[in-house]
């Protein structure tokens, strides 16, 4: 009797909304007993955040990134793209997956590239109310792709779309607020505001609390996640918590947060409105990104789980009052969250790969 193929191959990288539903999916996977191979870049955050798990073997690829405008790098970065689907063909030959799961990025096209050529069946994810850059590349070559957004589907060709809905990761339930209290020694009963800017950090929100820290902490205790090599350790004040990244207790911190300061990631704004945490939202600017932040953001106001703010239109009062009305209204917030039901949706994905999967 031929022995089931149980090998998966998980790409997606770049940032951490890039790498989140992979971590999401891999407890199960190795319930189940599957081996499973990680391909991502060489030094991207995927790296950091799937290197060291065990019973995941990660393989580096050259990575160039995918940009929408005119730029000498571009013509390097073909290279590196044509270097990275080589290298993904014989690495899958040689690994022989029986089915392959993409969280998108742009290391994930050579990937989803040298499946197809091995005729390996893919599933992708996405995350955003309109697809990615990546994700509308990488279409031709899979076989399904779920959406976050019952209105993404929309833009998702062939037929291939799916509503999914958001996926929170395991590690990410059963928050505590006793445990982030101990764990940062608050002893007052103010309340408290999450700042985050994401992986890379968000320049306008990491100045804004650091310019109007004394204002703040004076109402509220303030976790401030500022990202990566962006810690400012001359700013200290009682009530003022600031880290690169909340890891291990950041299921604790969403629980004793009353408000949240953020870019709209959708990762990231999902699991806010799983711990029901009313929202200030500051997408990109268009300037900086395709415009999805800004579409998840409006996204979100519309349906009444907190309010956008323009970070080139809005000033420091009027983002202070703006945190000042969101806490005040934060019954009616968490009523219209309360609305929103969280599906298992790492099961559905799992069901599907099992679905697809080579026999």
């Amino acid at each position: 009797m031929k022995k089931e193929n149980k090998r998966i191959v998980l790409t997606g990288g770049g940032t951490t909304g890039h790498v989140s539903v992979n971590l999401a999916l891999i407890p199960m996977l190795k319930r189940e007993g599957w081996d499973i191979y990680y391909i991502g870049s060489k030094n991207g955050i995927e790296r950091e955040l799937v290197g060291d798990i065990e019973g995941v073997k990660y393989i580096p690829i050259a990575t160039g990134k995918l940009r929408r405008y005119l730029s000498f790098q571009n013509i390097l970065d073909v290279f590196k793209v044509i270097g990275g689907t080589i290298q993904s063909i014989f690495k899958i030959m040689k690994i022989k997956p029986s089915v392959i799961f993409s969280k998108g990025g742009f290391v994930s096209v050579p990937v989803l590239v040298g499946g197809w050529v091995n005729r390996v069946p893919s599933v992708t994810h996405e995350s955003d109310l309109t697809p990615g850059l990546a994700n509308k590349l990488a279409q031709p070559f899979v076989n399904t792709v779920f959406t976050t957004f019952p209105e993404t589907e929309k833009y998702i060709k062939s037929g291939k779309g799916k509503f999914l809905g958001p996926v929170i990761r395991e590690d990410l339930i059963g928050g505590n607020s006793a445990i982030a209290r101990e764990w940062l020694g608050i002893k007052n009963n103010k309340p408290t505001l999450l700042a985050m800017g994401g992986s890379l950090g968000a320049h306008f929100i990491n100045r804004f609390i650091r310019e109007n820290i004394d204002f703040l902490t004076e109402k509220y205790n303030v976790i401030h996640a500022c990202g990566k090599d962006s810690l400012d350790n001359s700013v200290v004040r009682d009530g003022y918590y600031q880290f690169e990244y909340i890891k291990e207790n950041l299921k604790h911190v969403f629980a004793l947060s009353d408000t949240v300061i953020s870019r709209s990631g959708s990762n990231a704004i999902f699991e806010f409105l799983y711990y029901r945490i009313p929202m200030i939202l500051v997408p990109l600017p268009t300037s900086q990104s395709r415009g999805d932040q800004f579409d998840n953001a409006k996204s979100f106001e519309e349906n009444g789980f907190g309010i956008m703010a323009d970070e080139d239109k809005t000033s420091n009062e009027e983002m202070l009052a703006l945190i000042d009305k969101v806490y005040n209204d934060m019954d009616l917030y968490k009523t219209n969250m309360s609305k929103f039901n969280f599906d298992d949706t790492v099961k559905v994905i799992y069901d599907k790969l099992v679905e697809i999967k080579k026999k």
